[in-house]
């Protein structure tokens, strides 16, 4: 599995839904766990986005899959893929091959 970050804002219509029914937000997540995504934590926040979302999801794929299925709910995401420090720090050691 693999970490992602998605930053969403509301549609207008996305917005209205919210407004009107605001426990739609936690049907959503039912949703994404059905579709085989697990959500790590979510936030709403103050600025350009409304919301965002640690997800962990088997593939980039799935996540992709996850992004179009909210965009038709009301919802535009940013996905973008986390990799963990130490992931990094170990990948950046190994030295390349001169061929």
């Amino acid at each position: 599995m693999a970490i992602y970050l998605m930053l969403s804002t509301l549609t207008g219509d996305g917005r209205k839904a919210i407004e009107e029914y605001p426990e739609k937000l936690k049907e959503l997540n039912k949703e994404v766990e059905y579709m085989g995504v697990k959500i790590l934590a979510q936030y709403a926040l103050l600025g350009q986005y409304d919301f965002v979302h640690i997800i962990d999801a088997p593939t980039n794929e799935k996540a992709a899959e996850l992004a179009i299925h909210l965009s038709a709910g009301g919802l535009q995401s940013l996905t973008l893929a986390a990799i963990p420090l130490d992931k990094l720090i170990e990948t950046l050691k190994k030295k390349p091959q001169v061929f």
